[in-house]
């Protein structure tokens, strides 16, 4: 047998990018789909409203992907390198912020080396892992709160886009 070199990938960094961003595009569509103020008043069982959640994971996706590319981590929520409202008050301002995080996920993925991926650091101050499982929480974080959106959405007689659509 031959001696290859060969790749231990499971998924490029280019599709967990399309992976990630498919599961942003989703979302991003959960927020259009909330009626009128619902998207900033509507609650169950206690829960937050939507946008709340929403502008959550804004502010884990935006320093995130900064920290993971500088290797500075900031505290959590802290929206300083975006110069960002961090309470939109209305649907555009929140899609908006949304989509200038969504650019900044794409200008700065190219500079994240494959080796960056394998690398230890606490997030956030608060979380040790490897950059590849920050990501994952990145996501598993979005999905979370999406499922929840998806509840309001039924409660509001809102028919949810379809989770595989991304």
């Amino acid at each position: 047998m031959k001696n290859e070199t060969f790749s231990t990938h499971v998924i490029t960094p280019e599709q967990m990018l399309e992976h990630w961003q498919g599961h942003r595009n989703l979302t991003r569509r959960v927020i259009e789909a909330f009626p009128g103020d619902s998207l900033f008043t509507h609650t169950i069982g206690g829960m937050r409203p939507f946008s709340e959640m929403a502008v959550e994971l804004i502010q884990v996706a935006g320093p995130g992907i900064s920290a993971i590319v500088s290797g500075q981590w900031k505290e959590f929520g802290d929206m300083s390198d975006f110069k960002a409202e961090t309470s939109p008050k209305t649907k555009d301002e929140l899609l908006a912020l949304w989509d200038r995080v969504t650019e900044h996920i794409n200008e700065l993925w190219p500079k994240i080396s494959e080796e960056r991926f394998q690398q230890k650091e606490i997030a956030f101050g608060q979380y040790e892992g490897e950059i590849w499982s920050h990501l994952c929480y990145f996501i598993d974080n979005e999905i979370h709160h999406r499922g929840q959106a998806y509840v309001y959405l039924r409660d509001l007689g809102v028919e949810p886009p379809f989770f595989w659509e991304r």
